[in-house]
């Protein structure tokens, strides 16, 4: 049975990790050399690491049998930063079921709008959960999104 929690320290190295493997299988050809190295530096920035620790940046994960399946994160109070599924769980609602998750917390913070740049890989599964384009699809350091948002 799928648990959905807030990652706790000791998951951050797996959770990192997962988005790294998924992002390979599934995002880098969209973004080439520069945008797969800004991802990985990203994904790598101690700095980051150290939000995640004093409570800034927002990691929740999905698991299944204390294994993690799924990772979501957030950043600026409403903004989803990265969002990732183990292959071998996609097509089983657990990407949605993080988004819910996401919404629900800020709902409890009092926000009424959730925010995401989303991957060329995503933009239609997010437009699928009512997200809708605030922008067309921008490019920066090799990373190319669409800005998305949806309200709670």
């Amino acid at each position: 049975m799928m648990e959905i929690r807030r990652g706790h320290v000791d998951d951050w190295d797996a959770a990192t990790e997962l988005a790294w493997i998924t992002f390979l299988r599934f995002e880098a050809a969209d973004y080439g050399e520069e945008g797969t190295t800004s991802f990985r530096n990203f994904l790598s920035d101690a700095l980051l690491r150290r939000m995640f620790l004093m409570g800034e940046y927002l990691l929740f994960v999905a698991t299944i049998d204390e294994h993690i399946v799924g990772m979501i994160t957030l950043r600026n109070t409403n903004h989803i930063s990265l969002l990732f599924v183990d292959e071998a769980y996609h097509h089983r609602g657990i990407g949605t079921a993080l988004i819910e998750y996401a919404c629900e917390y800020l709902r409890g913070e009092h926000q009424w709008k959730i925010t995401i740049d989303a991957a060329p890989y995503a933009v239609d599964f997010y437009h699928r959960l009512g997200f809708r384009d605030m922008s067309e699809e921008k490019l920066a350091e090799g990373i190319r999104y669409t800005p998305m948002s949806k309200l709670l």
